[in-house]
């Protein structure tokens, strides 16, 4: 098999099939070896049956993984990349914001370079709305400054690779995923590529600032331990100011014969003081949900169909819950 698609599917009954049309148009005198993986992340409308019209009249092997309930993109991923078998995966979504076109050029870079293991595309221009792109550069800014990986700016998970890291990738089963994360950590050699991201082709994305925001946060506790460095910095600072402000204190009743400052005073301090105890807990806390729902041991997707257009053997047989 020369080439996996891993397509994460969520509500997306409005664009898969035109997808997989455009997909079949595009790679037909190309690419003759390939299928394509849709995972159906607990989608609420017509999406399953708009797949199973496409495993029906599909030219290329097509195969189905519908879960059992919504477990979020990064689940979507990771199980896809269980379920491939070509030489080359690539990971991209039905919406045709990530065109096909693009896929063929990645995978033209790593036939031609054989040092290159990864191609990730970026977006050199993004079409977000002002904000949302600072908040964004900000956080690549931030994450880089606290991690010891490197992330590129504006690199989605729109990125074909070899075997050697998928195989990487599979071997990470942290249940919390930040796939951004997991593609620096294992390294291999990655080329960066800029592509210009399409219009969606219907319907509106499901990751709202909020969302983006709560991903953000969820990345940065994954990778990196510096929030709870932060603790411990603004406690040693906390703890020299109030030993400055005690001299201060002693030294205007004693010298000057200023009466000690009295209830204000106290509870600003208390109310300062007992913030930022929060905030520290508050960090403590996402590390520690992190290992309590790591150690339950729970799986990361259930199956609760699989569907393929290949014949199945014993040497592609996939026994994944």
């Amino acid at each position: 098999m020369k080439l996996s698609l891993v397509c994460p599917c969520y509500n997306e009954g409005d664009n898969v099939e035109k997808f997989y049309d455009t997909c079949e148009k595009v790679f037909g005198p190309v690419i003759n070896d390939a299928e394509f993986i849709f995972i159906n992340d607990g989608s609420f409308d017509n999406t399953l049956e708009k797949l199973n019209i496409i495993l029906a009249k599909a030219k290329y092997v097509v195969k189905i993984v519908n879960f059992s309930r919504n477990f979020g993109k990064e689940a979507a991923m990771y199980a896809g990349l269980q379920y491939a078998d070509g030489d080359y995966t690539c990971i991209i979504d039905t919406d045709l914001q990530q065109r096909p076109e693009t896929v063929l050029q990645m995978v033209s870079i790593l036939d031609n370079n054989a040092d290159y293991d990864c191609v990730a595309a970026y977006q050199e221009n993004r079409k977000e709305h002002k904000l949302v792109v600072k908040c964004k550069n900000m956080f690549y800014k931030l994450i880089n400054q606290m991690c010891d990986v490197d992330f590129k700016s504006g690199a989605s998970d729109f990125r074909t690779f070899r075997k050697p890291v998928r195989n990487a990738i599979l071997s990470c089963k942290e249940s919390y995923r930040f796939m951004k994360g997991i593609f620096s950590w294992v390294g291999f050699k990655t080329h960066y590529m800029p592509y210009e991201v399409s219009e969606r082709n219907a319907g509106e994305t499901s990751w709202s600032f909020q969302k983006l925001v709560k991903y953000a946060l969820g990345g940065i506790t994954a990778f990196t331990a510096f929030p709870l460095q932060i603790s411990t910095i603004i406690g040693v600072v906390c703890l020299l100011l109030s030993l400055l402000y005690l001299i201060v204190v002693v030294l205007q009743k004693f010298i000057i014969g200023i009466a000690i400052p009295g209830y204000a005073v106290v509870v600003v301090l208390m109310l300062l003081i007992g913030g930022i105890q929060l905030i520290c807990f508050g960090a403590l806390g996402s590390y520690l949900a992190k290992v309590y729902f790591q150690g339950k041991n729970r799986p990361i997707f259930i199956v609760k169909e699989y569907k393929t257009s290949e014949k199945e053997t014993d040497d592609n047989y996939h026994g994944h819950i």
